[in-house]
């Protein structure tokens, strides 16, 4: 990571997994820099104006795809509202730079919401052919206007929508964080929500302050309490939740990807037998 100049957001949101992750060489790679354009009360990553947009990046990612014999990867990144297509254009970029290079290796990726730009950046990135999108509805509605400032619940519903209409085969993945003051039942809405839009994989886990200066965590949940979730969302057709304290949205991805995927081929056997 140090020697091709990649970011983590590993690093940059101060994971609680980073250290079991990295014995495994599993890691988040972060592009378009490591300064985001908002300031999400909850997020560790630092806020302010980025820098120029590095070209060498995607060939820089598939390097190191390549030299960990990856698998499977996940890519993220920070927001990018300065630029004129959100960064949907470097997702792209580095997607066909790892086909080129590690053809092999499926590819998840964690992008942000495009604000004012969700068609065209969809649009661009699907059909670069990701294994799975990943975008995360973080919270509950209620929250959002002191949780997620800079976001709106539906816009990001709309976005995962929009990623299926465009192709039915990308898997669709989303998370929310337990402990930020939500409630049982928006918990709920939030499951059926998402499976209103077709959403493949459901990632709930403890939220951590970050520091003093975030937002203060309002409750620690249970593990009993994030296995009757998960029990809740499975008996709603998502084809793999993950649900404990420590789930992160990237926290086993490749393991879970393969249990999504068959998930999906024995319910397809099903149907045609």
């Amino acid at each position: 990571m140090r020697k091709l100049n990649l970011n983590t957001v590993c690093e940059e949101a101060a994971c609680p997994n980073i250290g079991e992750c990295w014995q495994n060489k599993h890691a988040t790679v972060m592009i378009l820099g490591d300064t985001c354009t908002r300031a999400c009360a909850f997020c560790n990553v630092k806020t302010g104006m980025p820098g120029k947009v590095d070209g060498q990046e995607p060939d820089h990612v598939a390097e190191a795809a390549a030299q960990l014999g990856l698998e499977h990867i996940v890519i993220t990144s920070v927001d990018r509202d300065d630029l004129p297509d959100g960064g949907a254009d470097q997702f792209v970029k580095v997607i066909q730079s790892l086909r080129r290079t590690t053809p092999a290796t499926t590819i998840e990726i964690l992008t942000p919401d495009f604000r004012g730009k969700m068609e065209r950046a969809v649009e661009a990135i699907v059909a670069a052919g990701p294994d799975v999108f990943n975008h995360n509805m973080e919270t509950v509605p209620r929250l959002y206007p002191t949780i997620r400032p800079g976001a709106r619940y539906y816009a990001s519903l709309r976005l995962l929508e929009q990623v299926k209409r465009h192709d039915p085969s990308i898997f669709t993945k989303s998370g929310v964080m337990l402990g930020l003051g939500e409630e049982r039942l928006e918990i709920h809405q939030v499951m059926d929500d998402m499976r209103c839009v077709d959403i493949d994989f459901l990632t709930m886990g403890q939220y951590l302050r970050p520091t003093p200066k975030h937002t203060a965590v309002a409750e620690f949940v249970t593990p009993q309490v994030f296995d009757a979730y998960g029990a809740i969302a499975r008996a709603k057709g998502f084809l793999q939740v993950a649900s404990s304290p420590l789930t992160r949205s990237s926290y086993h991805a490749g393991d879970d990807f393969r249990v999504m995927r068959a998930a999906r081929e024995a319910k397809l056997a099903k149907a045609g037998a």
